[in-house]
């Protein structure tokens, strides 16, 4: 299971950059050309961060489960489904953030997809749980940060793209944040030779 949810989490991660597109300009515009096209960086970054820390939750959470059975499995495909169809709402709001309209539209289908990846991320845990197949503690902070700040980015998109944008940005960041300070606080052991 992990070999096949590898291979989709590295198949959507490397179709995301096919999303930046390259300009087409005459001599001595490219700077530019280069500095109009900050969402589809921006979409990106926050895109490929977004798969590499479900990547690494994964792992950790396979890591964690002590048997698999067929509800477990197709819960998974349910992630990894999520998973593929990031690239497709991630070039449509780098496009919409560029061209000037519909860029709320854009923003929600981003948001709809993030929403239910950690939707689908939870679902695998909380069943993983209730059949005693995991050993971790629940950590609330973890699976409802992202359960509540992607639909609140969605519903903010609605209003404004950017401050939607800036939402999905900081949970990205607080994904990231959050295992490397839980690792600072936690005491190493010394191994002796």
């Amino acid at each position: 299971m992990e070999a096949f949810s590898d291979g989709v989490f590295a198949v959507a991660a490397t179709i995301l950059v096919f999303n930046v597109q390259i300009p087409n300009v005459t001599s001595g515009r490219l700077t530019n050309a280069l500095l109009v096209e900050w969402p589809s960086y921006a979409a990106y970054a926050i895109s490929f961060a977004t798969i590499v820390i479900i990547w690494v939750n994964h792992h950790a959470l396979m890591d964690a489960i002590h048997g698999f059975d067929r509800t477990l499995m197709f819960l998974n495909g349910l992630l990894l489904l999520t998973i593929a169809a990031i690239p497709f709402p991630t070039g449509l709001l780098a496009q919409y953030l560029q061209e000037g309209h519909d860029q709320q539209t854009a923003a929600v289908a981003y948001g709809l997809t993030m929403s239910s990846m950690a939707v689908a991320f939870t679902l695998i845990s909380v069943y993983a749980r209730s059949r005693g197949m995991i050993t971790i503690p629940f950590s609330i902070v973890r699976f409802s940060t992202g359960l509540l700040l992607f639909p609140l980015a969605t519903a903010v998109a609605i209003l404004s793209a950017g401050a939607a944008l800036v939402i999905f940005a900081a949970t990205t960041l607080f994904y990231v944040a959050l295992p490397l300070l839980r690792e600072d606080r936690t005491p190493r052991t010394e191994e002796s030779g």
